[in-house]
């Protein structure tokens, strides 16, 4: 099978929080494939260092700095810091997440703010911190991370679920806002996505994954692949007039 290479993000600085694994990783090899300048950010030191010696021979090898998301200041640090290693960001993927299960009667006040800290915050400071790296350049992509989980009402995730409801809302503000500046804003909501923790974690089973795909329209494992190329798209050129939208990919689930 044949996928689409994009011209436009030849050489484009994008930056991809949480790329050290999962769908991020995905996201970051997607991209370093359209020969991108990639940097990514994540707590797992030993994780993006492997990704970066994995994709050492694109045309340009990714740059992983280690940063934990929740510290905004740590996360503004990094961004100016891509900039000046790299130039100007153009596409910015806001990928980082924690799906942690719960119980609602087991959520606190704590764990209740550490959700919105990872799940949510993040995402408005990395677009406040690109916003005029985007402007200096004449526009650019910003990509937010959602998820179905808030349409399902999946109660073993109301903190993550709320979040990434927010974060649709998020979207079609900053897309508002950064629009005269030729910015373009816009959400993914994935499905179940069998990435390596959602199977050491939920899915731990053959059959568990089979019970989630007889719940899609398209009765194929839904991989981290699909995200990456949706940013792709939305990153590129070939989008130019497309904002404050949310695409979900979910392989049809209900």
């Amino acid at each position: 099978m044949t996928f689409a290479l994009y011209p436009s993000l030849a050489d484009k600085v994008v930056l991809v929080t949480g790329g050290a694994s999962g769908i991020g990783e995905d996201i970051v090899r997607a991209f370093a494939a359209n020969h991108a300048r990639v940097a990514f950010l994540d707590v797992q030191d030993e994780a993006g260092t492997a990704l970066v010696a994995a994709l050492k021979d694109s045309r340009h090898e990714p740059l992983f700095i280690k940063c934990d998301l929740i510290d905004i200041a740590a996360l503004q640090a990094a961004i100016a810091d891509v900039h000046k290693r790299l130039g100007p960001i153009g596409v910015l993927v806001n990928n980082a997440a924690n799906d942690d299960r719960h119980a609602i009667e087991d959520v606190s006040v704590e764990y209740w703010d550490w959700s919105q800290a990872i799940n949510l915050r993040p995402q408005f400071f990395a677009a406040q911190a690109v916003h005029p790296q985007m402007q200096a350049l004449g526009g650019g992509s910003i990509i937010n991370l959602s998820s179905i989980t808030w349409r399902l009402g999946s109660e073993a995730m109301i903190a993550y679920g709320t979040a990434k409801s927010a974060v649709i809302g998020l979207t079609r503000t900053l897309g508002k806002a950064f629009g005269a500046d030729n910015i373009r804003v816009n959400a993914i909501e994935p499905g179940a996505v069998m990435t390596e923790r959602q199977r050491t974690l939920w899915y731990k089973t053959e059959e568990s994954v089979a019970a989630m795909v007889s719940r899609q329209a398209l009765k194929k494992v839904l991989l981290g692949e699909e995200i990456a190329r949706t940013c792709l798209f939305l990153a590129a050129d070939d989008s130019r007039m497309i904002t404050r939208q949310s695409i979900t990919v979910d392989a049809g689930i209900s």
